[in-house]
């Protein structure tokens, strides 16, 4: 697995798989997998107000990039088709200093790990305590308007963030949710519009 920048000091990795078969109705031709991969890392502005978060942006490819792939061999290798970011900042931090980690710099990387996307990467981040949860929002990797691919991650790590740490997470998905029938944008109408 790619590594990260030594900027950024590593307490632990997670990852988590979830495979849905069916949600009450008959069970598809294929299952919906949802992962998520995520990396706990030292907050090294916690407890003080700094002015430039630059230092934690500048080399945040590289989160990108290794959460990436470590989501992407969570699905098997089974194409991506949503996708999402997110984190949480330990009550010693900012929630600025979780988005300072997942703006554009890293979500380009995470998108070129996962296979590509053209649409906007959904994003939720907040400052908790250890082992709150956080629903990491995905949606069509092409396209953010297509309903079918409107779904979450939850994850919680017990011991995660410490009130001098950052929680760094994405989440992928391997199709769109078990019956869906909101209508909408389907994926292969993104797809063809994609191709025009």
């Amino acid at each position: 697995m790619p590594e990260i920048d030594a900027f950024y000091e590593v307490r632990q990795w997670f990852g988590f798989v979830q495979e849905v078969v069916h949600e009450g109705g008959p069970a598809p031709e294929q299952p919906l997998l949802k992962a998520a991969a995520g990396v706990v890392i030292k907050n090294p502005f916690a407890g003080r107000y700094v002015e430039d978060l630059s230092p934690l942006t500048a080399p945040s490819a590289s989160i990108g990039t290794a959460l990436g792939a470590r989501v992407a061999a969570l699905l098997g290798g089974r194409p991506v088709e949503g996708y999402g970011k997110g984190g949480m900042a330990g009550t010693n931090g900012e929630q600025d200093h979780v988005v300072a980690c997942v703006t554009t710099v890293f979500g380009d990387a995470f998108r070129a790990a996962v296979g590509g996307g053209a649409a906007w990467i959904s994003s939720a981040t907040k400052t908790v305590g250890a082992g709150a949860q956080l629903d990491i929002p995905l949606a069509f990797k092409d396209e953010l308007y297509v309903r079918s691919h409107y779904d979450a991650v939850t994850i919680a790590i017990p011991d995660a963030p410490r009130p001098d740490e950052l929680l760094i997470c994405v989440a992928a998905s391997t199709r769109g949710r078990i019956h869906h029938r909101v209508g909408g944008l389907t994926r292969d109408e993104a797809i063809t519009r994609l191709g025009e």
